[in-house]
Formats: structure tokens, C-alpha cells, sequence
């Protein structure tokens, strides 16, 4: 398999988990080749992950090198027996964690900001009627729905993945998994489909 690896040039986007294992594990022992392939192999991945996401969007550049930064500090941690893909969106979504936390913070110190300020603040952005048919449709979903739904559909992971990935139960996530299809399904028999559903309840 190494020299499969080190012969051909990796997608970023279409890598089979047991070459991401691989490199991995040449990555925890310093190899910079596999180093540089690795990571530039799970950025796309994990831009698509925030992007996916309508209030982590415009932050996903930056979510990602803090994501990819925290990896390599952790990558000791990864054992070769464990699928690679759910350690990595479990820190993935620490990252995410974190940023709400700060958010929250930040707005805490805020809070004596005039309320108009606030309300116009508070305004629904514009851009989603301009967003993807598939972003808008996941744009109607619980944050807890719209992830499990972008990492079975978008980022092709199974269910027992996901499961590890959020720290969850198979029987869980298929149950979100259900009701985010059951959602989706009554949005697109809507007439009004296409319109600022994105504004119904999170």
C-alpha cells in the first residue's frame, strides 16, 4: 500500500479511508511527505463539513486550519485500530463547540449594545435565497439533524461512523437521520419551498 501511496497523487477529495489510514500513521511518524498529503486531503473534507453548515459558513476556512492544527497536536492519540474519519470529525466538531462557546462569550460582553442595534443585528441574512437547492433544504433542519444528514449524504460516512463521530448510539443517529428525511420530505411537498423556510423553527 506505501507504494501505492508514495507513487500516485492523491484527490482531495476522493480518498478511500484505508489510504487515509495509511497516511495517518506514516504521519505520526513524522514522515513529511505523508504529512503534507494527509492534510491536504482532509481540508476539502472539512471546509465541506463548516460549509455545509449555515451559521458556520462564512467561518470555514478558519475552522478548518484550527480543526487541522488541533489534529496534528492530537495525532498521537489516533489508534490504528479505530476508523480514521470519526476521530477526525469528532475533533472536527469540538472545533465547532469551541467557536459557539466563544461566540457566546463575545456577545455576552455585547449585551449592552441599544436594542434597535441589536434588532437590526439580529436580521435574517439575505443570501439564502441565492444558497444551493441542497443548503437550503438542510438550512430548514435542527442543527443536531443537519449534521448527522452532511455526514451520511455529503460526506459519505456510515451510520456507525457518524455515531463515533458525535458520540452518539447507531440507533441515535438513525433516528435524527429519519426525522431530518421526514422534515425534508414536508418542506419539498410545500408550495412554498424556495422561499425563506430557512427562518422556521432550528
Amino acid at each position: 500500500m506505501d507504494e501505492d501511496i508514495n507513487s500516485e497523487a492523491i484527490s482531495p477529495i476522493d480518498v478511500d479511508a484505508s489510504t487515509l489510514e495509511a497516511l495517518m500513521l506514516r504521519y505520526q511518524a513524522a514522515d513529511p511527505a505523508a504529512t503534507e498529503r494527509l492534510l491536504g486531503a482532509l481540508c476539502p473534507l472539512l471546509i465541506r463539513f463548516f460549509a455545509s453548515m449555515p451559521d458556520t459558513r462564512p467561518v470555514a476556512d478558519d475552522l478548518t486550519q484550527d480543526t487541522l492544527l488541533r489534529i496534528h497536536r492530537a495525532r498521537q492519540t489516533y489508534r490504528p485500530d479505530e476508523p480514521l474519519l470519526p476521530w477526525i470529525y469528532a475533533i472536527a466538531r469540538h472545533t465547532r463547540i469551541d467557536h459557539f462557546r466563544r461566540n457566546r462569550r463575545r456577545q455576552a460582553k455585547e449585551e449592552q449594545v441599544d436594542a434597535a442595534d441589536l434588532q437590526k443585528f439580529a436580521a435574517p441574512p439575505q443570501e439564502s435565497s441565492s444558497l444551493p437547492e441542497f443548503d437550503a433544504l438542510l438550512s430548514n433542519l435542527p442543527e443536531s439533524q443537519r449534521e448527522v444528514l452532511t455526514m451520511l449524504k455529503v460526506l459519505g460516512m456510515t451510520v456507525e461512523e457518524v455515531a463515533r463521530a458525535t458520540s452518539s448510539t447507531a440507533g441515535a443517529v438513525k433516528q435524527k437521520a429519519h426525522r431530518a428525511y421526514e422534515k425534508l420530505r414536508s418542506v419539498l411537498e410545500s408550495p412554498s419551498v424556495g422561499k425563506s423556510s430557512s427562518k422556521e423553527r432550528a
